[in-house]
């Protein structure tokens, strides 16, 4: 049997379709592609194509011999004639079954993982009895799969469902931005058949092909600033319009899934785009996707569907960031690599991701540290990442006689008053990242000493062994001399601190005096009283500052101990 086809609205029957645009939408003003195939003639007319439940029933004047089950759910009740005559897939098996001696009448074929399923073997069905189908960008990839898979070729029939679902993709592919990534996005339950017949391949080339285009001939895309406290644009002196230009198709590249997203990053750098606009985009989709995932109190377990698919979509971004420098910032490499210490990824990753982040770290502003944790602590920013950066830096600078120490011993300091104010912050955080560099690394401590204040005045319920804990770091002779005026007057500094800061400036009073460079010039013999007068004076202060800590030493116990009965009168009551 032999049909012959025509294109609905064209005279010449040769050419594949045409394509008509639907009014515009109210919500994105976008035109779609379609494409409608009508057959001019046909032998076997269907009158209606009815669904019961899971069973769909071709209505004819001629009674059905052919059951056709895809994926074991859903059952077709069809003709032989129509279907093979555009199948040689669905030929050759009933061809088989012929020679095989079984009888024709109610013969059934099962169509095990057709690519897209009953819904696109409806629209097949229906092509194959000669109704027309809509090709639009949501069905032509599952089609254009299924009409291979089905081996509808124009040997059997000019026209056929294979050149008209290709000639439709390459339309589509020139044509519409939009329609390009919805084609990708239907590939995601066709995977290996999309992957295959090169549909992937195809699209992303033309999304890399538009990106390098104008973008004023493209609808633009939103452009985020910042998600999840990384920031997405890295280069700060570019101009708006820049800006716009640079990032216009982030939005759309972003809402691809990872494979997809990857291997369209793949073509566009290929195309020369810069390196830090590519980190950019890898950003602006980690922040999209970050903001889809709930962070709960407990992390999936390691051996969970969820855990391994959020595994492998952070290795899959670490691979991908550009090595360029400059390319990605400080703060999102700190979050990347807080994903990938949650999802426990490959050793040799966190390694070189830890040292990137380690050479970088001179050029880091302390707002470039402040990485919020998910949920799985009461901290506001995550400390232990910074302090594992910086003991790789450490570790590193050891072995390098260029390594600017002191700039990180300053960013660090930056970053502890930035963080100070935060009421759950514990003591031996605090501690732990002040004392996390060496004693060189620090040329003045006045930074630090204000960073020790601000968690000082933020936690006013520390007590006195605490309180030393916090200041351990801090030493007297690296501070200026306006911070050490403030430090003995601050009553938040622990009281011992307080009373040796104290004592070390007379004795630096002291030792000045006792200087030859001295501005009083008197004899020796008067020098000489004059000097064990003051030594005098200076024995009874200490002395009786001495008595007077001890004494507060007392009190304080005493308060300690007025303290703990309390709670536990509390307890009671």
């Amino acid at each position: 049997m032999k049909n012959k086809f025509q294109v609905f609205g064209q005279e010449k029957a040769t050419m594949v379709g045409r394509q008509s645009y639907d009014k515009k939408s109210s919500n994105s003003g976008e035109k779609h592609n379609r494409c409608v195939i009508v057959p001019s003639t046909t032998d076997m007319i269907a009158e209606a194509i009815e669904r019961k439940d899971n069973k769909w029933f071709v209505r004819t004047k001629v009674p059905s011999d052919l059951i056709i089950q895809v994926d074991k759910k859903s059952s077709f009740h069809l003709h032989i004639l129509p279907m093979i005559s555009r199948s040689a897939y669905l030929n050759r098996i009933v061809f088989e079954k012929k020679n095989a001696g079984m009888k024709m009448n109610n013969l059934k074929i099962e169509l095990n993982n057709l690519p897209g399923g009953a819904e696109i073997f409806e629209l097949i069905v229906k092509f194959c009895y000669g109704w027309k189908i809509d090709l639009t960008a949501h069905n032509v990839a599952p089609l254009y799969c299924a009409a291979n898979f089905l081996e509808m070729v124009d040997d059997l029939e000019f026209g056929n469902l294979i050149s008209r679902t290709e000639t439709f993709l390459s339309f589509i592919k020139f044509s519409s931005w939009k329609d390009t990534f919805n084609v990708l996005k239907t590939c995601e339950t066709i995977s290996s058949y999309a992957r295959d017949l090169q549909i992937q391949t195809r699209c992303s080339e033309a999304i890399a092909w538009k990106v390098c285009t104008d973008p004023t001939a493209i609808s633009l895309g939103n452009d985020e600033s910042q998600c999840f406290n990384f920031w997405v644009e890295n280069d700060t002196d570019y101009s708006y319009e820049k800006k716009v230009a640079d990032s216009w198709w982030f939005e759309d590249v972003s809402s691809l899934r990872i494979d997809h997203f990857i291997e369209v990053l793949a073509f566009i750098k290929k195309k020369g785009v810069k390196p830090e606009v590519l980190g950019s985009c890898i950003a602006y989709w980690t922040a999209k996707w970050l903001s889809r995932i709930s962070f709960g109190l407990k992390i999936p377990s390691h051996k969970s569907i969820k855990h391994q698919v959020r595994r492998v979509i952070v290795e899959s971004l670490i691979r991908v960031i550009p090595v360029e420098e400059n390319s990605v910032s400080c703060n999102f490499l700190l979050h990347i690599l807080k994903l990938g210490l949650m999802m426990k990824i490959d050793s040799g990753l966190l390694y070189n991701l830890e040292k990137r982040l380690a050479s970088n770290l001179e050029k880091c502003h302390p707002t470039d540290l402040l990485v919020k944790n998910y949920g799985e602590s009461e901290i506001l920013y995550d400390v232990s990442i910074v302090a594992r950066i910086v003991d790789v830096y450490v570790s590193l600078s050891s072995r390098s006689s260029s390594s600017k120490m002191f700039v990180v011993g300053r960013l660090v300091d930056g970053f502890l008053a930035l963080i100070a104010r935060d009421k759950n912050l514990s003591v031996d955080d605090f501690r732990m990242l002040a004392e996390s560099l060496p004693k060189n690394a620090r040329y003045s401590d006045d930074n630090l000493y204000r960073a020790i204040d601000r968690y000082l005045k933020a936690h006013p319920n520390l007590t006195e062994e605490e309180r030393k804990e916090v200041c351990r770091a801090m030493e007297y002779h690296k501070l200026s001399q306006e911070a050490r005026e403030h430090a003995m007057k601050n009553d938040r500094l622990p009281l011992s601190m307080t009373t040796q800061f104290i004592l070390l400036k007379q004795v630096n009073m002291v030792k000045s005096m006792v200087n030859e460079g001295s501005i009083y010039r008197r004899t020796k013999a008067q020098t000489i009283i004059k000097k064990q007068n003051e030594c005098f004076k200076v024995q009874k202060q200490m002395n009786v500052m001495r008595q007077e800590v001890e004494s507060l030493k007392i009190e304080m116990n005493k308060l300690q101990h007025c303290r703990v009965d309390i709670k536990k009168l509390a307890r009671k009551l």
